[in-house]
């Protein structure tokens, strides 16, 4: 029947699949009892096989009251568009580039004048003025807004 994580991926694709909604919600803790596992084995299975990449974005909450949301994202023309712009801003990306992507969503129609200036101020130098190595952490920011852009439960 194959390894433990891929029946653990077979399933959660499998739920995913029943639900109009787009996500499920569901606790890790019950999903290791169901599978007779430990947690960490659900995490990995998590962190490998429902990645931005694979077309997934995977919310957690620990503890008690925890819960894990995977979401599938939208196969979209302006998907294709993200896939494009992901592989455009690379590992890093300086303010000036990412500023011009931002105007290029405005642009378009992606975003409003109002979210494209909270991105702005979010990825300019003065709000990262102590981190280090900002472009790499600017390019992370920039692809995982992109990512959100394409989740159908925000509509």
């Amino acid at each position: 029947m194959g390894n433990l994580a891929d029946r653990i991926e077979k399933y959660l694709k499998q739920i995913l699949e029943q639900t109009e909604e787009g996500y499920i919600t569901l606790q890790r803790s019950v999903l290791a009892d169901e599978f007779s596992c430990a947690p960490s084995q659900i995490n990995y299975v998590l962190d490998t096989r429902f990645t931005v990449e694979h077309g997934y974005i995977v919310e957690s909450r620990r503890g008690g009251g925890g819960y894990l949301r995977i979401i599938r994202l939208v196969v979209s023309p302006f998907a294709q568009f993200q896939m494009t712009m992901r592989q455009l801003i690379g590992e890093q990306i300086s303010q000036k580039q990412a500023l011009g992507l931002v105007t290029r969503l405005m642009d378009e129609k992606i975003l409003t004048v109002r979210e494209a200036a909270i991105i702005k101020a979010v990825i300019s130098r003065l709000s990262m003025a102590n981190i280090p190595e900002q472009d790499k952490v600017r390019a992370g920011l920039m692809k995982y807004i992109l990512a959100t852009l394409c989740r159908e439960d925000l509509e």
